[in-house]
């Protein structure tokens, strides 16, 4: 049995299927609705929503099979999210990556798969497939018909998505923020690795509003998270909160290291901010905390204490800029 390699985008695979909050969820309707549609259309045993996890493949939507999830290394889907097009194995007891799989020597005794990747913002998240029990073949109008219904489930993934997402910024929203943050902070606790959150407000934001017009304002707020982009990394989370504010939590990280990326988001915003023509110059206050376990139990009391590290930012900005 060949154990399916890792997508060399594992950690923003990962990083956009945690987003969706969707494992571990209640059936829906319009995932069952679709298996159910592939299940009868294609006359197969078994049809399936899965979305591969780390360590599993788990099901949004599975019709023809009672159990919720199985480990990733025996997972077709777990092949197929390695290709953008659908995979096909026609007599999986003939195919060297499966034919020992215990899927295919046991039960449900697979011979034919047939899986589409499913795609979140350029991420293969998991696959709509349809299962059979005997060897067979695909025909040109079956492929269609399964990318069809695949781009169905795709819809309404992204419409999970776009409830975690800003749509001015195309970072994390608040919720969406919350989430991977939640999740990276269990992480972090886990591994005993430090964490530091960095909350950023920029300044004089009605002012630019009020001077050169909302679309200018939002040209600032699109620089800005540019910026943060450009200079944090990608293990990093980062969203915007609302209104002009921003945080990023730097992982594996403690203070130092995230003052650090604070200056060089400042050269960042400085020098593109000349090169995209603004009117307008950007500035910020920054509150930085770093995350304790026994005193950050939950999110909001972490972004709490940025938010009042924030403050006192800005007031001590303000200070030096009255007395130039």
């Amino acid at each position: 049995m060949m154990i399916p390699p890792t997508p060399v985008n594992e950690r923003s695979r990962i990083a956009a299927l945690r987003l969706l909050d969707i494992l571990d969820t209640q059936p829906e309707e319009r995932f069952d609705r679709l298996t159910r549609m592939a299940r009868r259309l294609f006359s197969v045993p078994i049809a399936q929503v899965t979305l591969v996890d780390s360590d599993r493949q788990w099901f949004k939507s599975s019709d023809g099979v009672v159990a919720a999830e199985t480990s990733r290394d025996v997972s077709f889907c777990a092949h197929a999210i390695l290709e953008n097009d659908m995979m096909l194995v026609q007599d999986a007891s003939q195919d060297e990556r499966f034919h020992d799989n215990p899927l295919v020597t046991g039960d449900p005794n697979i011979r034919f798969y047939a899986g589409y990747p499913l795609k979140v913002d350029a991420q293969n998240l998991g696959t709509l497939c349809v299962i059979d029990n005997k060897p067979r073949t695909f025909n040109e109008e079956e492929r269609q018909l399964l990318k069809d219904l695949a781009e169905m489930a795709e819809q309404e993934l992204s419409a999970l998505q776009q409830a975690t997402t800003d749509v001015l910024t195309t970072l994390s929203n608040r919720r969406g923020f919350e989430l991977l943050a939640r999740h990276t902070l269990r992480i972090c606790t886990r591994l005993s690795k430090p964490a530091t959150l960095l909350f950023f407000d920029l300044d004089r934001f009605k002012w630019i509003n009020d001077t050169f017009g909302h679309g200018e304002g939002d040209r600032a707020l699109k620089t800005f998270a540019q910026g943060l982009l450009a200079v944090f990394r990608d293990s990093d989370v980062i969203g915007r909160l609302g209104g002009d504010e921003f945080v990023v939590l730097v992982t594996g990280a403690g203070s130092e290291p995230a003052t650090g990326a604070v200056a060089r988001l400042e050269e960042w915003i400085s020098m593109n901010g000349r090169m995209a023509e603004l009117g307008c110059e950007i500035r910020f206050s920054v509150g930085q905390v770093q995350f304790n376990a026994v005193r950050h139990r939950t999110i909001d009391e972490l972004l709490a204490d940025a938010d009042a590290a924030m403050y006192v930012n800005k007031t001590a900005t303000r200070l030096q800029t009255r007395d130039r």
